[in-house]
């Protein structure tokens, strides 16, 4: 049974406004936000206040989820948030969210769905590196979560240590950048040559390709771990989201 504590943010508005010109008292005020808003439906909690503590609304991992629980929430969020995104889905899910919301967009490299009721002001500043072609899902996204949260991409796929030629021809278009996200498999070496070559953040994000002793991506994020260049920070292997929020946050900031 779905059980609804909520506060949107014009009802937010409303109770501060009412707080300011004294029609309620502190009191009243403080019993009303005494419980963070969510809503319980049974199988998930969705929490409504996100955005307003972290600037974001709360995004879906759809992975490990059945069709119906991914559109429950989706339905949900959508009558309270203005955008929803949800990663790690599939087409299955997809078309059971589009079901109930037919404004849904699925990304199926990226493999995130989304619904946007309003367009992000966008702001230049994330490129998005990649070693190889084969990095391309977890680089998709992250590039797609990053757009989705209102930054301009600048894509460079197909860029790795084995033929450094082509990361060199696109550095002047990299160091326009404000952050940058290094998106590397096998022996993860991409993100310390990023990381030597400019002057911005690099987010390193290790990827699960590669041959037998790469230890599905383990090698590439002990050797992103142990980097010599300064400035690299490293997310979880195959997190593209991970390190699109963090690069949102930071490309973001005033």
């Amino acid at each position: 049974m779905e059980k609804r504590s909520t506060m949107t943010r014009s009802e937010l508005e409303t109770l501060l406004k009412e707080l300011t010109s004294g029609k309620i008292s502190i009191d009243l005020a403080i019993e009303k936000l005494r419980d963070f808003p969510f809503t319980d439906l049974g199988y998930a909690k969705i929490d409504h206040h996100r955005q307003l503590r972290t600037g974001y609304p709360e995004i879906v991992y759809c992975a490990g989820k059945t069709k119906e629980q991914v559109a429950g929430i989706f339905t949900l969020m959508a009558e309270k948030e203005n955008n929803v995104i949800g990663t790690r889905a599939d087409g299955e899910m997809y078309n059971s969210v589009r079901e109930s919301l037919p404004s849904a967009v699925y990304y199926p490299v990226a493999r995130i769905i989304s619904v946007q009721k309003e367009k992000p002001v966008m702001k230049s500043g994330i490129a998005v590196i990649t070693a190889g072609t084969s990095d391309m899902p977890v680089a998709e996204e992250a590039a797609i979560t990053a757009e989705l949260l209102g930054n301009e991409v600048t894509r460079i796929y197909d860029a790795g240590v084995a033929g450094i030629h082509r990361l060199v021809e696109k550095l002047p278009e990299i160091r326009k950048c404000r952050v940058i996200i290094v998106i590397a498999g096998m022996e993860g070496a991409l993100a310390s040559v990023v990381g030597g070559l400019v002057d911005k953040p690099v987010i390193a994000v290790p990827t699960s390709v590669g041959y037998g002793a790469s230890f599905g991506g383990i090698s590439a994020l002990l050797a992103m771990l142990t980097s010599c260049a300064a400035g690299v920070t490293v997310v979880n292997i195959d997190n593209g989201f991970g390190a699109a929020f963090s690069a949102s946050m930071i490309n973001q900031m005033k």
